[in-house]
């Protein structure tokens, strides 16, 4: 009797253990109805701003980061790849009910006693994992498998097995290829064997599936492998899914997997193996890929960004069931983006790059570029939207106006010299002047030390929050750093904060969709209206936008100007360049009236780029190329300057004013809140209170975002400093700085050149372009938009709408 009783009492408490986690892990879990991909019809059509088609949208089926989107039906896979693949991975697949609990303890059993360990989980839980659970597949934790085993069972009671296997074999990971993921049996049977994945025959069938467990790894390893499949072909005998004899003849049937070179034994031994060119596997992929047309990839990163913003919001079914997604793409923009990512030929080796364009008016993408376009497929990672990277200099300009916004000048000045401390970070060519130079002339020339004591004098707290006003994930403990560029963001962040400047101050979250509707024309989504969030009132966002259109124009390139191949004829530009450490990143974010952008350039892995690599040089020509053909056409715009605006020339630099301040005189600061003085450039003398002292630098101070200028300059600018190497280690007690003298701003002399101005006066306000899209509100809080008036055919940047069906070649 005690039997049953502890018998119950284990049941209650299992039943209560399951209770449990299904309160814990079980509430909201995917809807196993999105695995039916395999039925959608795949075209629902995608159109840009002006209503133009520009392409559709094809269900994928994902393994880690690759995507499938080359989705076979079951009558298009071979049969022994089927059969080799079940018996290799799920013995019991048309037996259990998704989780193979036998399968499971069999596998325990035979680890414990031979050491050789099976997978427990079933194709069905496979399946799930790469699918409805792909953000937590790389988690070995109860709760992923619990709900693995959840949802696996109700896959199975969902769909017959056919369907679930024909799922599986379109989502496996296969390998590898090089540039591009091996991901489904059409692109594995391309890749290995340069062949359809209906014609492969059962040795092919067998060597693909023995390789599914470790693909890397195996295939470099033909040799030591071998035994594996002549071990599963046993096992297809012994369960019955073929004879004897087709297992036989199998073994002796000669195959070569791509770049291998194999001698072959008649009786199926490997005589010799040797890997010689592993890149074919990528050669066959591009030949595969090349069949399709580049067409197949354009715009590709652009729609990517479109299905994962609307599938949270419509699900998968409603995505690819067939209707019409309307967005505010620019098509001109985004082959212009495309164009230029194809063109920039200057990149170092193995860098890549990502670029986005949004409107400064609602905050609408306007283009994305998530690669270094090629000729292939790109990779199916978008650096513009999911990248995240450490942003140098460009975040300069957000602190410089944080300080403008806080009542600083940009005539005052700031000290350029090592900052007291722990933290020692140095000017990128580890050169100081000892002098205080003007805010203006620190970000012209992007000094890390003056920077740095701006922030000291605001309050990194004050910055941080700022930062976190535009949607920016602040680093923990980043301290002064964060000042000169710690902060991580991807190009699409950064063009959003800068759209800040165009546009009065407002941040606008960048989005892409405007409306999605089903294929019987019912409204499945519309975007509510753009929410503006104030981050800066006009005058001092007008006042940040002076500053960062000097970095454009104040300097020759001769004379170190880091931005100058930014200019766009006939337009007004303002932007920053950014470099980090050892040159791991090179950036450009900038802005014209109507557009804001920003270009990323480095390795995808990581890693250092070489010393001639300048950001004024790599991503500056390409932001520069992208947005002149998005505005190629357009209608002349200016930046429309607020009331209460004035300008004044200081140190011959013409520098935009709140009125009420452009006759005040600047101020000199330190870093040291206490210390600021008034009373022109050094009225720090008419008080005794020194600069912080200088501690001795370290071994390996801190450089970083270098910012190298792209040539040597001639004759310095009039407003340059007298410059110092710095000394090993600095005096306890610097002297004090002389009293100016006119020597110290020498007027320029006819062979000497002046650096460009800007506008000598305030500039003419002008009637704005015609907004893109006008929202028109209704009592729901939705809105709907008028589609745009498309350009004529003669100025659609050099090609007619796209045609998604047609076999014409991309513009290049």
């Amino acid at each position: 009797m005690w039997v049953f009783r502890l018998f119950g009492a284990l049941l209650v408490l299992v039943i209560l253990g399951v209770a449990g986690l299904w309160a814990a892990w079980g509430q909201n879990l995917p809807s196993v109805s999105d695995l039916d991909v395999l039925e959608f019809s795949g075209q629902t059509r995608v159109y840009d701003r002006t209503g133009q088609l520009v392409g559709t949208l094809t269900p994928s089926l994902s393994s880690g980061s690759g995507e499938n989107r080359n989705l076979l039906k079951l009558g298009e896979i071979s049969p022994w790849l089927q059969k080799a693949v079940v018996t290799s991975e799920d013995r019991r697949f048309f037996e259990h009910h998704g989780v193979d609990y036998i399968g499971i303890a069999r596998g325990l059993v035979k680890g414990l006693l031979r050491n050789d360990l099976e997978g427990g989980s079933s194709i069905t839980q496979q399946v799930v994992k790469n699918t409805l659970l792909s953000d937590l597949q790389g988690a070995r934790t109860p709760e992923r498998k619990f709900k693995e085993a959840l949802l696996a069972y109700q896959i199975d009671r969902s769909f017959d097995k056919n369907k679930i296997l024909n799922s599986y074999l379109n989502v496996v990971y296969w390998g590898d290829g090089g540039r591009t993921d091996i991901v489904g049996a059409g692109t594995a049977a391309h890749a290995y064997f340069r062949k359809n994945a209906a014609d492969l025959n059962l040795a092919e069938s067998v060597y693909l599936a023995t390789i599914i467990p470790a693909p890397n790894r195996r295939y470099k390893e033909f040799k030591a492998y071998r035994p594996l499949m002549k071990s599963l072909l046993a096992r297809m005998v012994e369960d019955g899914r073929v004879t004897q004899a087709e297992a036989d003849a199998a073994w002796k049937t000669e195959i070569y997997p791509a770049g291998w070179r194999i001698g072959w034994g008649p009786d199926g031994t490997v005589r010799t193996a040797t890997l010689e060119r592993p890149d074919r596997l990528q050669e066959n992929i591009n030949i595969m890929e090349a069949r399709g047309g580049e067409s197949r990839f354009r715009f590709q990163h652009y729609l990517q960004a479109v299905e994962k913003e609307l599938l949270p919001l419509i699900g998968r079914k409603a995505l690819y069931g067939g209707g019409q997604i309307y967005t505010g793409m620019s098509l001109q923009a985004q082959q212009s983006a495309e164009q230029a990512s194809r063109q920039a030929n200057n990149l170092p080796e193995g860098a890549t790059m990502g670029i986005a364009l949004v409107s400064p008016v609602n905050g609408e993408v306007l283009a994305l570029v998530g690669q270094k376009l090629t000729a292939g497929r790109p990779s199916d990672w978008n650096n513009a939207t999911q990248g995240r990277r450490q942003v140098g200099s460009a975040i300069k300009p957000l602190l410089y106006t944080l300080a403008l916004q806080n009542k600083w000048k940009q005539s005052d000045t700031v000290l350029d010299a090592p900052i007291a401390g722990d933290y020692q970070p140095m000017n990128y060519d580890r050169r100081w002047s000892g002098r205080y130079v003007t805010m203006r002339f620190a970000l012209d020339h992007s000094l890390n030390l003056p920077t740095v004591r701006i922030a000291q004098e605001l309050g990194i707290e004050a910055f941080e929050d700022k930062l976190r006003e535009m949607n920016f994930t602040v680093p923990k403990d980043a301290g002064l750093s964060l000042s000169i560029g710690t902060l991580e963001a991807s190009p699409l962040q950064m063009a959003s904060a800068y759209a800040t400047f165009a546009n009065g101050g407002l941040y606008y979250a960048p989005t892409l969709v405007r409306k999605a509707q089903d294929a019987r024309g019912k409204l499945l989504y519309t975007r509510p209206a753009p929410k503006a969030k104030r981050i800066w009132d006009a005058q001092t966002a007008w006042l940040g936008l002076d500053m960062i259109r000097g970095v454009v124009n104040d300097l020759t390139e001769a004379q170190g100007g880091l931005a100058t191949r930014a200019k766009i004829p006939g337009w007004d530009v303002g932007g920053k360049t950014g470099t980090t450490n050892e040159i791991k990143d090179l950036w450009f974010a900038g802005v014209t009236p109507t557009i804001a952008g920003a270009v990323w350039v480095g390795k995808q892995e990581g890693g250092a780029m070489p010393d001639w690599a300048y950001s004024g040089t790599v991503p500056t020509p390409v932001w520069q190329q992208a947005v002149a053909g998005a505005l190629q056409g357009q209608p002349k715009a200016t930046f429309q300057q607020p009331s209460g605006i004035t300008y004044r020339v200081v140190r011959q630099v013409n520098m935009a004013f709140r009125e009420a301040e452009a006759d005040t005189a600047p101020v000199a600061r330190n870093g040291d809140r206490s210390t600021a003085q008034g009373g022109g450039f050094f009225g720090r003398r008419q008080n005794s209170a020194p600069a912080p002292e200088p501690v001795p630098a370290p071994v390996e101070p801190e450089v970083l975002d270098p910012e190298p200028t792209p040539s040597e300059p001639v004759e310095p600018a009039p407003v340059e400093e007298t410059v110092q190497e710095i000394p090993a280690a600095l005096p306890a007690d610097p002297e004090p700085l002389p009293e100016p003298s006119a020597s110290d701003f020498p007027a320029p002399t006819p062979s000497a050149p002046e650096p460009a101005q800007p506008e000598p006066a305030a500039p003419e306000a002008v009637p704005p372009p015609e907004a893109p899209p006008v929202p028109v509100e209704d009592p729901s809080g939705t809105v709907e938009y008028e589609p745009e008036e498309p350009l004529p055919e003669d100025e659609s940047f050099g090609e007619p709408p796209f045609d998604p069906d047609s076999s014409a070649p991309p513009l290049e």
